[in-house]
């Protein structure tokens, strides 16, 4: 049975949560201490979450940037898309973009063509080898023993505790020239 994000917020005392509430008046510290709280909170989450992938997919020679995108292609209706749109579906500068393409398909796991209707746009395609190579990583990163273990099934909660903030923030709006082809 997995535990909810509430029944674990209300189990936890959290000794950072403590010490700085306890201290931001203490040292009459201007408005609230939750700003700070959040962002410490979340970027340590980050950490462990990042550490746990980056040393998952070192066993599959991997860099974060190169499962984004084969993960993205493997989204993709046909398992094609612009460098473009891969850009901006990865949050990675364009040159970034292309450099880890560069380096998946010098893997094989990945594949350039032109683009069926406009001869100025470059398409990336997944292979059968980089389809693999993105499931066995996707098995490894949901296996009861692997590097995410410590995470308990936490990952959907994590991800329904972030919405709320990132709709605040404007990220789940996508533009139309996103749409994957």
């Amino acid at each position: 049975m997995s535990t909810s994000t509430d029944e674990c917020a209300e189990a936890l005392v959290d000794g950072l949560e403590r010490g700085v509430r306890d201290r931001w008046e203490t040292n009459e510290l201007t408005g609230s201490p939750w700003p700070f709280l959040s962002i410490t909170a979340l970027g340590r989450v980050y950490q462990f979450l990042n550490k746990a992938l980056e040393d998952e997919l070192k066993r599959f020679g991997l860099s974060k940037p190169g499962y984004y995108v084969l993960t993205t292609l493997a989204l993709t209706t046909r398992g094609r898309a612009r460098l473009s749109t891969l850009s901006r579906l990865v949050l990675m500068h364009a040159t970034s973009v292309k450099l880890t393409v560069d380096q998946l398909e010098a893997a094989g796991l990945v594949e350039r063509g032109p683009h069926p209707h406009d001869r100025r746009v470059t398409l990336v395609f997944i292979t059968a080898a980089g389809r693999a190579r993105v499931d066995e990583v996707h098995a490894a990163l949901d296996a009861p023993e692997g590097e995410l273990a410590a995470f308990g099934g936490l990952h959907k909660d994590i991800f329904h505790a972030l919405q709320p903030a990132r709709a605040a923030a404007g990220d789940m709006a996508f533009s139309p020239n996103d749409r994957m082809l």
